[in-house]
């Protein structure tokens, strides 16, 4: 079902699909039972109460044989409108075009709201997952890999949050494989705000795609439901920077259930959000080190751009800093720097956006 689409045979297809979507008590799991006993919508809303108690508890079968609700109404002329619009499309669980990886998963949505490529919803992809409140490395370390993965042909999937996610899709975008936003709020909305522009790319160039009705904001609940479906479009999730209690575990988890890759970046031993990667790897998610190790799991045909060499002149007290967290008194001693040199050279290669500062007086290289 796709935009401008909008005869009445459409209409009247669209109406049956949502007046099941916003049923009460019926979510993925029950609708998938009833389409699968009774066919599509208007078979089921055509079946009689002792049919339908066979298949579902007895108050959603009285609300199955009740009279369409006017929320269905409201949001069947809401997506009529929203469907005018170029690059907007619904798809349904019965359509030909969706996403085959999807409907491996327990509960595949009834009603995907697409805005841009919804060819790249079918296409293999991987999602680069992570912290909100990243580290600098870590968000050059998204884009990196994003862009490497993308170069390679793969469709890089998030979730559109701040922080690992937002590069990882800038870092999609630059590649051919493009980029996937599965978002927690109606197609029509923006959340964060600050993703404005962001999201605006991606719907030109890539896909949003969102299971939530038009129009339904963001709500706490909406995050956690939706991270099934990153890991359900992607052929492998990869998990850059992650507390201990990140919600990025849960989608590694939901990924491991559904029978996805989970792979996860290592950082420092001292690294508050290297916790949850390291907690991964010790449950058997595979540790990779660069874009070549995740094609290389996926046995991906084609090469990724190489990373350029360190340049010849890269500054001694880089050198000295290593790749781990340090604190200002162990780099004056590796160095052999007085600390008032120390700290101008590091503030200066915090401006070039070399060195990173981070809580407790460590300092940590960005490139």
């Amino acid at each position: 079902m796709h935009a401008l689409a909008t005869t009445a045979d459409t209409a009247t297809e669209l109406a049956g699909w949502l007046r099941l979507q916003h049923l009460s008590g019926v979510g993925p799991v029950a609708a998938r039972a009833l389409l699968a006993r009774f066919g599509l919508p208007p078979q089921i809303f055509a079946a009689p109460f002792e049919a339908l108690r066979e298949v579902v508890p007895a108050g959603v079968a009285r609300a199955i044989v009740q009279p369409p609700k006017p929320v269905a109404n409201s949001q069947l002329a809401l997506t009529l409108q929203w469907l005018q619009r170029p690059g907007n499309a619904v798809l349904t669980l019965a359509d030909a075009g969706y996403p085959p990886l999807l409907l491996e998963i327990a509960d595949p949505p009834l009603l995907l709201y697409i805005r841009g490529r919804a060819e790249l919803l079918s296409r293999p992809g991987v999602a680069i997952i992570g912290s909100r409140n990243a580290s600098a490395q870590g968000m050059q370390n998204a884009a990196a890999f994003a862009h490497a993965l993308s170069a390679a042909g793969l469709t890089i999937i998030s979730g559109l949050a701040l922080g690992i996610d937002t590069h990882a899709h800038e870092g999609g975008l630059r590649g051919t494989g493009a980029t996937v936003a599965v978002i927690g709020t109606g197609a029509d909305l923006v959340y964060p705000r600050r993703n404005l522009d962001l999201a605006q790319r991606i719907a030109e160039q890539g896909c949003i795609v969102s299971e939530y009705a038009l129009g339904l904001p963001a709500m706490p609940g909406n995050f956690p439901r939706r991270n099934r479906l990153i890991s359900g479009l992607a052929r492998g999730v990869l998990v850059i920077e992650a507390a201990a209690q990140s919600g990025s575990l849960i989608t590694a988890r939901l990924a491991g259930e559904q029978g996805r890759d989970v792979y996860a970046l290592p950082g420092s031993i001292h690294a508050t959000l290297a916790k949850g990667c390291h907690a991964l790897i010790k449950q058997g998610a595979k540790l990779v080190e660069s874009a070549d190790d995740v094609l290389q799991e996926l046995q991906w045909l084609g090469g990724v751009p190489k990373a350029p060499p360190a340049a010849e002149d890269e500054p001694p007290l880089l050198a000295a800093l290593g790749h781990d967290p340090l604190d200002a008194d162990t780099l004056a001693a590796r160095s052999g720097l007085a600390m008032g040199v120390l700290m101008g050279e590091l503030l200066a290669l915090e401006l070039a956006g070399l060195v990173e500062r981070l809580p407790g007086g460590l300092f940590q290289r960005c490139k």
